[in-house]
C-alpha cells in the first residue's frame, strides 16, 4: 500500500479524533435510512450513493448497539481497489459492488452478530460526511429465548406537556443480563438512539411455573415540544439476540392545531346541548298540548251531561 492511501485510510480509522478533521451537517453521501429485519442464514444489500468530483474516499461503518462504531472498509473513488479492515478482512460474507457512484455493501449468511446500525461516510480533505443510518434486525425463528417485546398505545398530546412511554420484555433464562435501548423516528429526522437503560431493570416480575421473567421499562419525555413527534421503539439485546418492539406512535398538535380542535369541540358541545334545549323545550309544549286537549274533551263532556240532566228535569 502507498503512503496516500494509507493517509485516507488513517483518516476513516480515526473519524473525531484529528483536530482539523470536521463533519458536515449537509451531506453529500446517501444511505437508504430503515428498519431492516432478516433472518438468520439470508441476505441483505445496502445501498449509499455519493455526490461531487472530488478525490475522495469512500468508508463503511458497522456500529453495534452500546459499542463503538468498526470501519468495515473503505475505497478510493478513483481506484478500483477495496479495502476492508479487521474482522471484515478476507471475510466473504461482506462484499462491495460500486457502480456510477454508487456502492452495494452486501452481507450474506446473516448472522445474530450482524444486528446494527450500518454508515456509508464521504471523505475529503479531513472534512467527513456520514450519511443516514441503515437499522439490520437479524431474527432467528428457531431460538427458544428469544424475547418478546410489548410497547405501550400510541399517545397524543399537547406542547409541554409531559408523557411516560412503557415498555414490557419478556424473557426466557439463558443467564444473560437484558440492556433496553430507546430509538425515536420521524419524518423529520433519521432513526436514532436517544436512551439506553444499560443494565437496569425497572420492574421485573418472576412466573414461578416458568422460566420466564417479565421487566417493564419506562421512558419518562418531558416538556415535549413539536419536535419530539415521532415512533419510538423499545429495544432489548438479551443473550446475543437484538429484538425491536412494535413501536409508540407520539403525536403532537401544535398550539394552532390545538385551538382548532379546542373551538371545534367547544362549538360541537354547544351544539348537542342547543338540541337537547330544543327537543326538550318540543317534547314539553306536546305535552302541554295533549293535557290542554285532554281538559278540554274533560269539560265538553261535562257540559254534555249537564245539559242531558236539564233536559230531563223539563
Amino acid at each position: 500500500m502507498t503512503s496516500e492511501p494509507l493517509v485516507f485510510c488513517l483518516t476513516c480509522l480515526l473519524l473525531g479524533q484529528m483536530a482539523p478533521l470536521s463533519v458536515l451537517t449537509s451531506s453529500p453521501v446517501h444511505l437508504k435510512s430503515s428498519f431492516i429485519s432478516a433472518p438468520v442464514g439470508g441476505e441483505v444489500t445496502l445501498r449509499c450513493s455519493y455526490e461531487g468530483d472530488e478525490s475522495a474516499w469512500i468508508c463503511w461503518y458497522k456500529q453495534t448497539l452500546g459499542q463503538n462504531p468498526k470501519l468495515i472498509s473503505s475505497f478510493f473513488v478513483y481506484s478500483p481497489e477495496n479495502i476492508f479492515y479487521g474482522e471484515f478482512q478476507n471475510n466473504s460474507r461482506f462484499t462491495l459492488i460500486r457502480k456510477n457512484r454508487t456502492t452495494n455493501l452486501i452481507i450474506s449468511n446473516l448472522k445474530m452478530s450482524d444486528s446494527a446500525t450500518y454508515y456509508c461516510a464521504f471523505t475529503y480533505a479531513h472534512i467527513v460526511s456520514f450519511s443516514e443510518g441503515a437499522t439490520v434486525i437479524i431474527k432467528d425463528p428457531d431460538s427458544d429465548i428469544r424475547p418478546s417485546v410489548l410497547q405501550s398505545e400510541p399517545e397524543s398530546v399537547r406542547p409541554g406537556d409531559a408523557v411516560t412511554l412503557n415498555c414490557s420484555v419478556q424473557t426466557g433464562s439463558c443467564g444473560g443480563e437484558q440492556s433496553i435501548y430507546w430509538f425515536r423516528k420521524s419524518e423529520e429526522s433519521h432513526p436514532g438512539l436517544i436512551y439506553t437503560h444499560g443494565g437496569k431493570r425497572d420492574r421485573c416480575e418472576r412466573n414461578p411455573n416458568t422460566p420466564t421473567h417479565t421487566c417493564v421499562y419506562s421512558l419518562p419525555l418531558k416538556d415535549l415540544t413539536v419536535s419530539d413527534a415521532g415512533t419510538y421503539y423499545c429495544v432489548v439485546r438479551f443473550c446475543g439476540q437484538i429484538v425491536f418492539g412494535n413501536g409508540t406512535r407520539l403525536t403532537l398538535m401544535s398550539e394552532g392545531k390545538f385551538l382548532v380542535h379546542f373551538v371545534t369541540g367547544l362549538l360541537a358541545g354547544l351544539f348537542l346541548v342547543l338540541i337537547i334545549i330544543v327537543v326538550y323545550r318540543m317534547k314539553n309544549k306536546h305535552t302541554n298540548q295533549a293535557a290542554g286537549t285532554f281538559k278540554k274533551k274533560e269539560h265538553c263532556s261535562l257540559f254534555s251531561i249537564k245539559r242531558m240532566q236539564v233536559t230531563h228535569i223539563f
